[in-house]
């Protein structure tokens, strides 16, 4: 009866523990939304998810494999926008209109775990390193958005940039946030921005929302 009951038992054991392993990551990434990688100590994990340090320690020896396990189960809940379908549309002014409504849309669903990773990048060294991926999305967007526009020297000097400081999240904070405009709002302003620095103008969405506001 007992050799019977011990691969029952032994499936129950690895379950609380995959149990515990996920409280433990769930709380990590909850109190790095609240308060950040950098304020947030052992203690409050280990509280936040009813264990002991020592169990918290058991299951993630170091920051490295805490960060790791965190940033998987964050990532797997909030994929960012997916890039291919945009490379399909044709006309750069659309594109960049379409790229920025669902990134500044992904934005404002993870404007929490952003805000707080950015802050807290310059001081975390595995923060940054995190972010490194996050950052090289961007970049890839951007030349995406570029793709197409037939521009040399300064002109797409002046439009990457402006493609740059559209898809920066402190961007989107700054307008949605501190001056008060609408997620379309702020699209129109930065498809503007855009495509005043290609000499072009910009989609027919944006232009719409932009005499809408006027």
């Amino acid at each position: 009866m007992s050799d019977q009951k011990r691969p029952y038992r032994m499936r129950r054991r690895a379950e609380l523990e995959e149990q515990t392993r996920r409280r433990i990551t769930e709380s990590t990434i909850a109190l790095h939304e609240e308060l950040g990688p950098a304020r947030t100590s052992i203690s409050a994990i280990a509280e936040r998810a009813g264990v002991r340090r020592s169990t918290v320690y058991r299951h993630f020896p170091d920051d490295d494999a805490l960060f790791a396990a965190c940033s998987s189960h964050w990532r797997t809940a909030n994929p960012p926008p997916d890039l291919v379908p945009w490379a399909q549309i044709e006309d750069p002014a659309a594109r960049t209109e379409t790229a920025l409504r669902e990134l500044y849309a992904f934005y404002g669903r993870t404007q929490g775990m952003y805000a707080s990773l950015l802050r807290d990048e310059p001081v975390v060294p595995i923060v940054e390193q995190l972010l490194r991926d996050f950052h090289g999305y961007l970049h890839t967007i951007q030349d995406a958005l570029i793709a197409g526009r037939g521009l040399r020297g300064r002109a797409a000097r002046r439009t990457r940039a402006a493609i740059g400081h559209a898809l920066a999240f402190p961007t989107w904070h700054s307008l949605t946030h501190e001056h008060g405009l609408t997620d379309n709002d702020a699209v129109a302003l930065m498809c503007m921005l855009v495509e005043s620095a290609a000499g072009t103008r910009p989609g027919p969405a944006a232009s719409h929302s932009l005499h809408r506001v006027r």
